[in-house]
């Protein structure tokens, strides 16, 4: 939110730029789901709002599309709310176009709370009913995987090298 406050500061009273200020580094939703189920931010990725309220929708497609072709993990924000409920089907449709059908997808929920919840998932299972306004969504690269192991949580991590090292 320390963006928020600064856009306030610049466009507020010109005595507000005179207030000291203080921004101090919280986890963030992404890094809090992240760690809940191994490393998917493990190499490259970008963090995206869904929200079309301060952007307009075709900026917030453009941006996806070319996050998914770079090879980023996407960590996904305000996915999804009363007034946009199918924009965040819509952001799905748009990542199975650039990725593989299994690329896991990691629903975060209330991350930290008592009502917590985590689901993974394929890309090619993901539904926008599975979420809301307090879900943040992690989108694998093609290069993210689900790493099975016998009697424990499998892990989804996205390894910090790709394999072909080509461009």
């Amino acid at each position: 939110m320390a963006a928020a406050v600064c856009e306030a500061l610049e466009r507020g009273p010109p005595a507000w730029r005179a207030l000291e200020l203080t921004i101090v580094p919280g986890i963030t939703s992404m890094l809090a789901v992240a760690a809940r189920v191994g490393a998917p931010l493990g190499h490259d990725f970008c963090a995206m709002s869904l929200s079309d309220n301060l952007k307009p929708w075709p900026v917030v497609e453009k941006r996806l599309r070319a996050a998914a072709s770079a090879g980023f993990a996407i960590a996904l924000y305000n996915p999804i709310s009363r007034a946009r409920p199918w924009q965040l089907d819509r952001a799905f449709d748009l990542l199975r176009a650039e990725l593989p059908a299994a690329t896991p997808v990691v629903f975060g929920r209330a991350v930290g709370r008592v009502d917590e919840r985590i689901r993974v998932t394929a890309l090619g299972d993901a539904h926008g009913a599975d979420a809301d306004m307090a879900t943040c969504i992690i989108v694998g690269s093609s290069e993210t995987r689900l790493l099975e192991r016998p009697h424990a949580t499998a892990l989804v991590y996205t390894p910090r090298s790709i394999g072909s090292f080509s461009t």
